[in-house]
């Protein structure tokens, strides 16, 4: 169960100074585990960890001052252990129950530079405010498709990956393990089981005990909403949070429409009546935004999008199968009624994970777009996404033939290929190499 943002932990961990941590992502997508356990146990002499969700006593370690000499001398205490600053990390979990360690990474930025502090929470976004400028933050997706196939063990079929090889060969092994994935998701907890080698009651039971991790873990988000949100606002936020797949299922010609705001909840119909529950999930990290445009694209893009307007995808895609009541054999049968949403959110969580956020695409009367990619050299690339391998991209050719880029990308449900001078074909799961180019 291996992370790639390990990588970026290592890099910070090198520095000769340095900002401490802010890992921010949805509850259960590993923050404790990549930082306590992937991170710090190979790379430091101890980690000495805080849950302040686990203990909320221990706010009381940051009551007579933030200095963080005086915090860790605190530590020392109440852990009865020793802090080496030089070798040692310090993990302040679920950070966001103690509003106080929060404020304490500010001066562990100014005072205590040489510190290796990392703090994990679920619910940075809906602090009241945290120390901006004084601290690195990161964000922690659920697994994206490359981690996927690193936790499978089919290590010549993520190899094949990284090298982007082609053929039929190839793509029949790729493709089977991304119906995997449109199952199982990213969630660690389901991947986990799914490539648990130790059941020898087959791929069903399997399946059984995925669906029944899915569905605790979404009830374990529902419960936050009322932890967080208060009773009634929590209500709404639920609300929306089940609308989302419903609308995501009811696309039609392969492709996801706009977020309606309409009959969601009663008596509310406009986007400023259901904002404070969507920037809720948003900022819990459980739902994620495609703004469409119109017009000829120009950077910066976020210019060009309107606050009301965006496609609203959940998280996981393993999650929303199981919100729409979809099975493994669904799954693999890709139905056609459903299998356009779930390449599209599929490809805007790999982007989300990999390449950046928010995510952008394009409209113009009935020709829609599903992202524009902005390339390391600033060229706004179009990418069309289309679930089937045989199809024609009428939408893609209307942009080309209206802005003329000087490429364009179509996914597609089949091993790609047959790319001309201005448009190249890949496979769906190479959406995350857009950030190659």
């Amino acid at each position: 169960m291996e992370r790639l943002l390990t990588d970026e932990l290592l890099a910070w961990k090198r520095q000769p100074a340095r900002k401490p941590i802010l890992l921010d992502g949805a509850r259960q997508v590993g923050k404790t585990y990549l930082v306590e356990k992937l991170f710090g146990e190979r790379a430091f002499r101890k980690v000495h960890k805080l849950d302040f969700r686990l203990e909320p006593h221990l706010t009381e370690l940051f009551v007579e001052s933030l200095d963080p000499r005086e915090v860790i001398s605190n530590i020392e205490l109440r852990l009865d252990t020793d802090v080496d600053i030089d070798r040692d990390l310090i993990v302040f979990d679920e950070v966001g129950e103690c509003q106080a360690a929060v404020d304490s990474l500010k001066y562990f930025a100014e005072e205590l530079p040489g510190a290796y502090v990392c703090a994990t929470g679920s619910n940075i976004g809906l602090l009241d405010s945290f120390p901006v400028g004084k601290i690195l933050q990161l964000e922690l997706f659920p697994m994206c498709f490359e981690e996927f196939l690193m936790a499978s063990g089919h290590s010549r079929s993520l190899q094949a990956f990284r090298e982007r090889k082609r053929g039929q060969a190839v793509h029949r092994q790729l493709w089977s393990l991304l119906l995997d994935y449109y199952f199982v998701g990213g969630m660690p907890e389901a991947v986990a089981e799914w490539f648990e080698d130790d059941h020898e009651d087959g791929l069903r039971a399997r399946a059984v005990r995925v669906g029944r991790i899915h569905r605790d873990l979404i009830a374990g988000f529902q419960r936050d909403f009322g932890k967080y949100a208060g009773k009634l606002h929590a209500q709404h936020i639920n609300t929306v949070f089940t609308n989302i797949p419903r609308q995501l299922a009811n696309c039609q010609d392969d492709s996801v429409q706009r977020f309606k705001f309409r009959g969601v909840i009663e008596r509310k119909r406009r986007y400023e009546d259901l904002r404070g529950p969507i920037d809720w999930l948003e900022k819990a990290n459980l739902a994620r935004k495609c703004y469409p445009i119109k017009g000829r694209p120009e950077a910066p893009l976020w210019a060009m999008a309107r606050a009301n307007i965006f496609k609203l995808f959940l998280f996981d895609v393993g999650l929303l199968g199981r919100m729409l009541g979809l099975e493994y054999a669904d799954q693999q049968s890709q139905s056609l009624h459903f299998k356009g949403y779930i390449a599209e959110n599929f490809v805007q969580n790999e982007l989300n994970a990999r390449v950046s956020y928010p995510t952008y695409g394009w409209e113009q009367a009935q020709a829609q777009v599903e992202f524009l990619h902005r390339s390391q050299d600033g060229e706004i690339i179009p990418v069309e996404v289309k679930s089937g391998a045989r199809t024609r991209a009428r939408s893609l050719r209307s942009y080309i033939d209206r802005y003329r880029p000087r490429r364009a990308i179509k996914l597609i449900g089949g091993p790609g290929g047959g790319e001309t001078a201005s448009l190249e074909t890949w496979p769906l799961y190479f959406a995350q190499h857009l950030r190659d180019l």
